[in-house]
């Protein structure tokens, strides 16, 4: 099983935002509101990207885009240890040593870079839930990066795992659409900004109000 982090997970109280903001001040004097630009479920290098030339009328250089992600990174460790509105989400705890204790393999599926996607993780102590995953360092598109997570999964296991045993858990359409793009099933969590109904009509194989919820080990693309 392959989670998303954010919205799906925790919530960080908007910490990520306050992050892109300093971090575009501290190297371009502008305040940078990333919600203008970029919509859930995207990844942190399209979010870079798409802020950059909506506030500065161009294309970063590779050269400002290190930049921009280095400072972004550094200074989120900060807005997440003090963030007030950090927080794990309903039955995510609960939910994860359940499916450990079976033996599912758990797995990490994020649009973030991973040094920002590990520190959002830390403070809830949740690393030690995903000795795998895959990240918006390994691609800008998040259907090669869960079928990046898929990979790496086999490599760990020594054996080909097929899309069809694997279930991806996000809460947004992104989330749903980059699990049908690999062949793996779907399973929206109502946890962030999109409604069970709205997870529903993006194609979900099975929509949960939260993950308190009974979680399903097994399920099929008819949503059974």
């Amino acid at each position: 099983m392959l989670f998303d982090i954010d919205g799906t997970l925790i919530d960080t109280g908007g910490a990520g935002a306050r992050s892109w903001r300093w971090a575009f001040e501290r190297l371009h004097g502008v305040p940078a509101d990333i919600a203008r630009s970029s919509s859930a479920g995207m990844t942190d290098p399209d979010v870079a990207i798409r802020t950059f030339e909506a506030v500065l009328g161009r294309a970063p250089s590779d050269h400002e885009l290190a930049r921009l992600f280095a400072w972004y990174v550094y200074r989120l460790q900060q807005e997440v240890e003090r963030s007030e509105g950090y927080r794990v989400l309903a039955g995510v705890v609960e939910t994860l040593g359940r499916l450990m204790d079976r033996g599912v393999v758990l797995g990490i599926v994020s649009g973030g870079l991973e040094g920002s996607a590990r520190i959002k993780l830390e403070r809830g102590h949740l690393n030690r839930y995903f000795p795998v995953g895959a990240f918006g360092t390994d691609s800008r598109d998040r259907h090669e990066i869960t079928q990046v997570a898929i990979d790496r999964v086999s490599t760990m296991h020594g054996r080909d795992i097929e899309p069809g045993e694997v279930i991806v858990v996000g809460d947004t359409p992104l989330d749903v659409d980059a699990a049908k793009a690999v062949g793996a099933i779907s399973l929206g969590v109502a946890s962030g900004r999109y409604s069970v109904e709205e997870l529903r009509r993006a194609g979900a194989d099975v929509v949960l109000a939260s993950l308190e919820e009974p979680f399903p080990l097994t399920t099929d693309h008819d949503g059974a």
